[in-house]
C-alpha cells in the first residue's frame, strides 16, 4: 500500500486527489486511451448546446454506435497495422456514445420538470425528509422526497426531489394570513411529514462569470425549489411518522448537533455575539465531519480563500484520499498480522490487496457518511478505477491513467466537466503524475528528503494552478503556498483525524477545536496582508487556456529551456486588459441580482455603481455573492458607489462592495446613524449635484435639500442620477414613486432619457403616465426577482410601457443586461450570450 502512502502525501490541493495508487509505465491498448478522449470530447460537444435535441434522436446516436462498433468488430483485422485509422475510429464511437447517452439522460431528467402552471400554487405534498436539514437564518433548508402531490384536493405530478425552505413568519393582518409561513419545527431525515409548498422551477442569476445555480440544481437532481407555508384555513404541517428509510442522514445529522451541543456547552458566554470561539469553530467541525458546508461562517471563509485553504474546510478529495490511506495502512497492518494466525487468510489475499480494497471501501464509507458530495464523488471513483488497474495487474504511462479516470468520472457526472473544482481536481492530480520522480518509492529516503518533496511538490501545485485560479475565479492567493504548507499536515493529520475520533468520544471535539482556533491564529495575519490575493480581469478563453498551459510548462520536469518556453505562455492573462468605452461614451451593466438595483456605470477611465442590490440574510447579500465576484472579473476600481436610500434591497450589498474598493466614495441619502456611515462617512446626494468624467456628465435630480429636513418614507428620498454624453442619456430612478415623479415634471427636470431604470421595480405606486410621456425611454430595465412577491412588474405599469410601445427589458429573463450609448436600440442579455440547454426559460 506504499502507493496510496505516497500519493496521500502529495494530495495537497486537490478536490480529487484520487488517483493516489501511482503507476509505472506500461502499455495500455492505444484503443482504449482514444476511447477515452473521445468519450471526453463527446461529453464536451453536448455540454455546448443551447437546446436539447428529441429523445429519439439520442437514441438514433446511440444506435449508430452499436452498428459502428459491430462494422468495426468485422474489419478490425484488417486495420491492425493502421493504428493512426484505428484509433480515430474508436475516438468517433466513443464521442458519438457519450453525446447520445449524456443528451440521453438530459432529456429524461427534464422530463420530470415542475409544469409552469404550478408555481406559485399552494400546493400539498406528502414526502419525506431525505438529507439531513441545513440551518439558515430564520429556518431551515432541506430536500424532501415527494410521495404525492394535490393541488385543490386534485392530484398532480411535481418533481420527485425538492429543495425546501421553512422559515418563520409573523402575520400582521388578516389579509396576510395566506403568507404566513409557519416556523420551521425540528425536522428529522427520514421523518414522513404532510406540508403545504409553494413551488417555482429553478432559476438563478446569470451574471458574468457568476455562479451557475441551474446547473447545480441539475447536477443535484433539483427540479424544484420552495417554501413551506400555512395551508388552507391556516392547517399547520404535519408530521405523519418518523422512518428508518434514510439512516445515514439521521447519522449525520445526529452527529452534527452533537457538534453544536457539545462546543456550545463549552463557550456559553458567546451569546448575542454571533459565533466566536470554539462555537464558531463549530460549523468548521461540521463541514469536516459531515459534510455541513453551510454551517461554516461567511468571514471565515474569507480568510480561508484569501489564505488558499478553502479547499481544506470541506469534505474534499483530500481529505478521502487521507482517509483511504489511514485505512489502508490499519488494513495492511492487520491483515499482515493475521498470517500468523490464519496464513490461508493472505495465501488467498495478499496484503497489499487487501489493504488496497480495504481502504477503497472505506473511503467510499467516509464519503457517503460525509454527504457524498460531488467532490468526494469523483474521489471515490478515482479511487476505485485505480484500484481496479492495479488489482488487475496493469502498470500504464500516467496519462493514460488519468485520462481513464476522468473519463469515469465524466460517464457517471457528464456535467461535472462544467465545474471548476473538476478542472482544479484533474490539473492538480496531473501535475503530481507529471512532476513525480518517483525518489519516494524507495522506503528508505530520508524524513528530511520527504518534507523537501512535500515543498516542493505543494510548489509546483501552487504554480501550475495559479493560472487555472486566475481562469476559473480571477484571483490566486499569494500566500496560497506558506499557508497550505501549514495548514495541510494540521488539518489532515491532526484537525479532521480529531474531528472524526469525536464521533465515538465527544470530549475529543474540544481538542479538535482549540487545533481549530491555533489555526487561525496563523491564517488571519497572512490574509490581512496588502498582497495577500491578487485578482485580475477575466480575461479570453483563448488567453487563459495559454496560461495554464504555460504553467504546466514551467512544472513539467523538462530542461529549462523549455520550461522557460511557459513564460510567454502566462503573459496574456498577467497583462489583458478589457475594453471600456470610448471618450465621450458611457456602458450600462445591470446585474442579476433578483429583488434589487444594481448598476455599474462605465466611462473610459472611470466607473460609477448605482446600488449594491439587495441582502438576502444575516450572512448572505448581493455585494458578497454576485457584485464582488462581478467587478473581480471586469477588472473594475470603482470611483462611486451612490446607495440611492436605506432599503436593504439597495444598499443590502455595499458593505461587501466597499470592503472591496476602499477607494470608492459613498453618494446616498442613508441617514447620519445609519451601518454604512461608520464603515465609510457619505456624502448626501442633493439636487443640483454635477461632475463630469471622460465627457460623460453625471447630475442627481432628487431629493432637493429641504427633503431630509421632514420625515419621509426611504423611497421618497431615492438618488435619481441622470447620465448624459449629450446625445444619449440615461435615467437611474431607484425607488420614487408618484409623488417624485410629479416633483420632478413639476420643476421642469431634464428626464427624457435613452435607457430607464424602471422606478420601483414596477410597483404600481411609480411610473405614472405623465412620467413616461415627459421620460419616452427607448427602452427601460426592471431589476426584480423571478415570481417576486411584490408582483413587479405589475401589470397596470406594464400596459402603461406597452401602451407608449417601451420595449422593457427585466433582468429575471434576460440575466445581466448590458446597454452602450454607441448602440442604444439594443440590450445584450447573458442568458442569451451562451445559452445552454440547462438554464431555465421564463414562460
Amino acid at each position: 500500500m506504499q502507493s496510496l502512502d505516497v500519493q496521500g502525501e502529495k494530495a495537497e490541493k486537490t478536490a480529487g486527489a484520487a488517483a493516489v495508487a501511482r503507476v509505472r509505465p506500461g502499455q495500455p491498448r492505444s484503443g482504449l486511451v482514444a476511447a477515452g478522449l473521445g468519450w471526453v470530447g463527446g461529453t464536451a460537444l453536448q455540454l455546448q448546446q443551447p437546446e436539447l435535441l428529441s429523445g429519439p434522436i439520442y437514441g438514433c446516436f446511440v444506435l449508430l454506435v452499436l452498428v459502428g462498433w459491430s462494422l468495426f468488430a468485422i474489419k478490425n483485422i484488417a486495420i491492425q497495422d493502421r493504428p493512426v485509422l484505428r484509433a480515430c475510429v474508436l475516438a468517433g464511437l466513443a464521442a458519438a456514445l457519450a453525446f447520445g447517452l449524456t443528451g440521453s439522460r438530459a432529456t429524461a431528467y427534464l422530463a420530470g420538470a415542475l409544469d409552469p402552471a404550478l408555481e406559485g400554487r399552494d400546493v400539498a405534498v406528502v414526502g419525506m425528509v431525505s438529507a439531513m436539514p441545513e440551518r439558515q437564518e430564520g429556518g431551515q433548508r432541506f430536500r424532501l422526497t415527494v410521495e404525492s402531490a394535490q393541488l385543490d384536493g386534485a392530484p398532480v405530478a411535481v418533481p420527485r426531489q425538492l429543495l425546501l425552505g421553512w422559515y418563520g413568519g409573523v402575520a400582521t393582518s388578516g389579509a396576510d394570513r395566506a403568507e404566513l409561513q409557519r416556523q420551521s419545527a425540528d425536522l428529522i431525515a427520514g421523518d414522513r411529514w404532510q406540508i403545504t409548498v409553494r413551488l417555482r422551477a429553478p432559476h438563478g442569476t446569470a451574471n458574468p462569470q457568476g455562479f451557475d445555480a441551474e446547473l447545480w440544481f441539475w447536477e443535484q437532481g433539483l427540479q424544484a425549489s420552495g417554501y413551506v407555508r400555512a395551508g388552507p384555513n391556516d392547517v399547520p404541517p404535519l408530521r405523519l411518522a418518523p422512518t428508518w428509510r434514510h439512516p445515514v442522514e439521521r447519522a449525520r445529522q445526529a452527529v452534527r448537533d452533537a457538534i453544536f451541543e457539545r462546543l456550545l456547552a463549552r463557550e456559553p458566554a458567546a451569546g448575542a455575539a454571533g459565533a466566536t470561539g470554539l462555537v464558531r469553530v463549530a460549523g468548521v467541525l461540521a463541514a469536516l465531519v459531515v459534510g455541513d458546508q453551510g454551517a461554516i461562517d461567511r468571514a471565515d471563509w474569507d480568510v480561508f480563500r484569501a489564505t488558499g485553504v478553502a479547499h481544506l474546510m470541506s469534505i474534499s478529495g483530500l481529505h478521502v484520499t487521507m482517509f483511504a490511506w489511514a485505512a489502508a495502512l490499519v488494513i495492511g497492518f492487520l491483515w499482515r498480522r493475521s498470517a500468523l494466525l490464519t496464513p490461508r487468510l493472505c495465501h488467498a489475499l495478499p496484503a497489499p490487496s487487501a489493504a488496497l480494497i480495504g481502504g477503497v471501501a472505506l473511503a467510499a464509507g467516509y464519503a457517503v457518511f460525509s454527504g457524498w458530495g460531488v467532490p468526494a464523488q469523483r474521489t471515490v471513483w478515482m479511487l476505485a478505477t485505480v484500484a481496479l488497474l492495479r488489482l488487475s495487474g496493469r502498470r500504464w504511462p500516467w496519462p493514460a491513467v488519468w485520462l481513464l479516470a476522468g473519463a469515469v468520472v465524466l460517464l457517471i457526472d457528464p456535467w461535472a466537466l462544467m465545474q471548476a473544482g473538476f478542472w482544479l481536481s484533474f490539473v492538480a492530480v496531473g501535475v503530481l503524475f507529471a512532476t513525480d520522480s518517483g525518489a519516494n518509492n524507495d522506503r528508505a529516503t530520508s524524513t528530511r528528503s520527504r518534507f523537501r518533496s512535500l515543498f516542493t511538490e505543494q510548489a509546483l501545485i501552487t504554480l501550475a494552478l495559479a493560472p487555472l485560479s486566475l481562469l476559473l475565479f480571477n484571483q490566486v492567493s499569494l500566500v496560497g503556498l506558506l499557508a497550505n504548507l501549514l495548514a495541510i499536515p494540521w488539518v489532515t493529520l491532526v484537525v479532521t483525524p480529531l474531528a472524526l475520533a469525536g464521533v465515538l468520544w465527544a470530549p475529543v471535539w474540544d481538542a479538535a477545536g482549540w487545533a481549530l482556533q491555533a489555526l487561525g491564529w496563523v491564517l488571519q495575519p497572512l490574509a490581512q496582508l496588502p498582497l495577500a490575493t491578487v485578482s485580475l480581469a477575466s480575461a479570453p478563453l483563448w488567453a487563459g487556456t495559454a496560461a495554464v498551459l504555460g504553467g504546466i510548462l514551467l512544472v513539467l520536469r523538462l530542461p529549462w529551456p523549455l520550461r522557460a518556453l511557459g513564460l510567454p505562455l502566462l503573459l496574456p492573462v498577467l497583462l489583458w486588459q478589457p475594453l471600456r468605452p470610448a471618450a465621450g461614451e458611457f456602458e450600462l451593466l445591470a446585474a442579476d441580482i433578483g429583488q434589487g438595483n444594481a448598476v455599474l456605470v462605465r466611462t473610459a477611465t472611470h466607473t460609477l455603481l448605482y446600488d449594491a442590490g439587495p441582502r438576502y440574510s444575516t450572512d448572505s447579500d448581493a455585494g458578497h455573492r454576485i457584485l464582488v465576484p462581478l467587478l473581480r472579473a471586469l477588472g473594475e476600481r470603482v470611483d462611486t458607489l451612490v446607495v440611492s436610500h436605506r432599503d436593504s434591497d439597495h444598499a443590502g450589498g455595499a458593505a461587501a462592495v466597499l470592503a472591496m474598493q476602499p477607494q470608492a466614495q459613498l453618494l446616498s441619502s442613508v441617514a447620519p446613524d445609519h451601518e454604512l456611515q461608520r464603515q465609510r462617512p457619505a456624502t448626501r446626494c442633493s439636487a443640483g449635484q454635477r461632475w463630469a468624467w471622460d465627457g460623460i456628465t453625471f447630475e442627481v435630480l432628487h431629493p432637493q435639500p429641504e427633503d431630509y429636513a421632514q420625515p419621509a418614507k426611504p423611497n421618497a428620498l431615492s438618488c435619481v442620477l441622470r447620465v448624459s454624453s449629450g446625445t444619449r442619456t440615461a435615467l437611474l430612478t431607484g425607488d420614487i414613486e408618484q409623488p417624485q415623479e410629479a416633483r420632478l415634471l413639476a420643476a421642469g427636470a431634464p428626464l427624457a432619457a435613452d435607457v430607464l431604470l424602471v422606478p420601483h421595480h414596477g410597483s404600481k405606486t411609480s411610473s405614472s403616465a405623465a412620467f413616461l410621456d415627459a421620460a419616452r425611454p427607448g427602452l427601460a430595465l426592471v431589476q426584480a426577482g423571478y415570481r417576486n412577491r411584490f408582483g413587479h412588474p405589475a401589470a397596470p405599469v406594464a400596459e402603461r410601457y406597452r401602451e407608449r410601445g417601451i420595449p422593457v427589458v427585466e433582468t429575471a429573463r434576460c440575466g445581466a443586461a448590458r446597454w452602450s450609448s454607441t448602440t442604444p436600440a439594443e440590450v445584450a442579455c447573458e442568458r442569451q450570450r451562451a445559452p445552454r440547454y440547462w438554464r431555465h426559460r421564463v414562460p
